[in-house]
């Protein structure tokens, strides 16, 4: 089992920066790659940034260039910085774990609202 706590969300006007941060616990050594979504209001849940466990990173195309997805082993945290944020940003960013035995998790999400 792994459970992922969410955190450092909230209010930031367009342009500016935001890091959020996604703490894992349980069997982290089973997880094989970590990815943040997003879901703003009214639409489907999407793909943001992901990591596998070898290092592998991937973007969307609407956050490239923008937003960095990186991750620290000790701690067992994976973070999401975002600057540059546009007002489309908004929305609640969830973690997600996926296993080496195809197991799949969720963190609870933490709202992210860019203004502008």
């Amino acid at each position: 089992q792994v459970q992922l706590v969410e955190s450092g969300g909230g209010s930031v006007q367009a342009g500016g920066s935001l890091r959020i941060s996604c703490a894992a616990s349980g069997s982290f050594f089973s997880i094989n790659a970590m990815s943040w979504y997003r879901q703003a209001p009214g639409k489907e849940r999407e793909l943001v940034a992901s990591i596998t466990k070898g290092g592998s990173r991937n973007y969307a195309d609407s956050v490239k260039g923008r937003f960095t997805i990186s991750r620290d082993l000790v701690k067992n945290t994976v973070y999401l910085q975002m600057n540059s944020v546009k007002p489309e940003d908004t929305g609640v960013y969830y973690c997600h774990a996926a296993s080496i035995t195809e197991r799949y998790y969720w963190g609870q999400g933490t709202q992210v609202t860019v203004s502008s």
